[in-house]
């Protein structure tokens, strides 16, 4: 039975669809620059939920937006919006600007072999749906109108701030949302923003001219192409205070009842035991790291080197480390293949579904992988590990370079001798080894050799 970790009830759950097909909401990027790998980590947390529900036979109706207007520089309604501030940088309009980076994040995505939803939609694409969606909330009463826009009024939903947990402490309006006379309460927020003049991106409204807030487009998206019923909502957990609590009050309220059954979120990542960011030069995209002779295929495996519900902390180091490991698990995979021993791989299927089903826990599942791996050469595990890549998505049948058997011989002597201690003979086959071109780099599942 598969079991998610709900953020809203705070504990692991059964998973059972609303209908035949699983519902699939995932908070998709803002396209206003270009995505680093902490962006890019969570569309890897979204791929290996895709992976894992069609592993266990679900079929998905899944949908991403696309952020190509309405997002704030700040998240509480505060600041200009990104994409204005991108089209001033490059001295480009806002659609170019969306255009260009929305196309770099799909190859980005490609690169990393994610498997991206049913349905890719830009917000500027449901402008007409999202002035509805607002008009609704008006005739409901959950919203209301002042000279900045039109307001979601949360004293009107009980339960804000439930998924977050925070509590709503409307005396103390100054402590962080700077007040505005107008809104009835201090957290109230936009779902519709009237335009001013010099505003590029903007649309025709009953309002006048105006543009949609973030949040709005997300539980407009969500209801267009997946109906009042949603399954899984996924997201960074940046977004549970503010963006996700929005987008339950307006969505739960237009409705009239729940509309989201499980909320998933994905941890951060650091960088050096830190946050990233740009004072400290940490921010990496795909391409930084392939320049330093990591393939995207190594960041995915990164990923799976630890819980997505725990933050994980990227240095080089561990780069290397899950380098030499998918590189001895490309290796030991392909060695299988011709392998003539019988092996009864039915604990191993078993184990790794178990790993897989309790909340995507792939350290475990990389685990009973290794511990399959290290077993007398069989095709029977070879197979196995084909149907396992299915939710690894690695590139396993690629050829490799073809080591010389004496290179090969070299290199288990020097394990050998490095297993017993005896440096002096490790560090003479390492230089053999050196000597025929090649170069021998140690992990801690055995040792990757490379030509020079």
């Amino acid at each position: 039975m598969l079991k998610l970790y709900n953020s809203l009830t705070r504990q692991k759950e059964n998973f059972k669809p609303y209908g035949e097909k699983v519902t699939m909401y995932s908070c998709g990027p803002t396209v206003y620059y270009y995505p680093h790998i902490g962006n890019m980590r969570a569309y890897l947390f979204m791929d290996n939920i895709r992976r894992v529900l069609k592993y266990n036979g679900y079929d998905i109706n899944g949908v991403m937006n696309i952020t190509d207007v309405g997002h704030l520089t700040s998240d509480a309604d505060e600041g200009d919006d990104k994409m204005l501030v991108a089209s001033k940088r490059e001295n480009k309009s806002p659609w170019e600007i969306a255009k260009y980076y929305t196309n770099i994040f799909m190859q980005e995505a490609k690169r990393l072999n994610i498997d991206l939803p049913e349905h890719i939609c830009p917000a500027t694409t449901v402008i007409e749906d999202i002035i509805k969606f607002v008009e609704g909330l008006l005739d409901k009463g959950y919203a209301y109108e002042t000279s900045k826009g039109i307001y979601f009024d949360i004293s009107k939903f009980p339960d804000y701030g439930k998924l977050s947990g925070k509590i709503i402490e409307q005396d103390k309006a100054g402590a962080r949302i700077e007040v505005d006379k107008e809104k009835r309460n201090p957290q109230d927020f936009t779902v519709w923003i009237k335009a001013p003049k010099e505003h590029i991106m903007k649309w025709e409204s009953p309002w006048g001219l105006g543009y949609p807030g973030w949040h709005i487009e997300c539980s407009t998206i969500g209801k267009k192409f997946l109906g009042d019923h949603i399954d899984i909502h996924t997201g960074g957990v940046d977004h549970k205070p503010i963006h996700h609590e929005n987008e339950i009050a307006q969505s739960d309220c237009l409705e009239g009842h729940k509309v989201v059954n499980t909320w998933m979120h994905l941890e951060f990542l650091q960088v050096d035991g830190g946050k990233m960011s740009k004072s400290l030069n940490n921010i990496y995209t795909l391409d930084d790291l392939i320049a330093k002779g990591f393939e995207p295929e190594v960041f995915r495996y990164f990923y799976f080197m630890a819980h997505y519900s725990k933050q994980q902390n990227f240095t080089f180091e561990a780069m290397q480390s899950a380098k030499n490991s998918l590189y001895s698990l490309k290796q030991l995979t392909l060695e299988h293949k011709n392998g003539k021993a019988n092996i009864n791989t039915e604990e191993y299927e078993k184990d790794f579904l178990e790993a897989i089903n309790y909340d995507l826990n792939m350290p475990i599942a990389l685990a009973v992988i290794w511990k399959m791996l290290k077993e007398e050469k069989s095709n029977d595990i070879y197979l196995l590990m084909m149907k396992f890549n299915k939710i690894l998505g690695f590139d396993l049948d690629c050829k490799t370079e073809e080591i010389p058997e004496q290179v090969k011989e070299l290199a288990n002597l020097r394990w050998n001798s490095k297993l017993n201690k005896d440096w002096a003979n490790a560090d003479m086959y390492r230089n053999k080894i050196a000597d025929l071109g090649y170069q021998v780099l140690d992990s801690k599942d055995g040792y990757e050799i490379k030509k020079i």
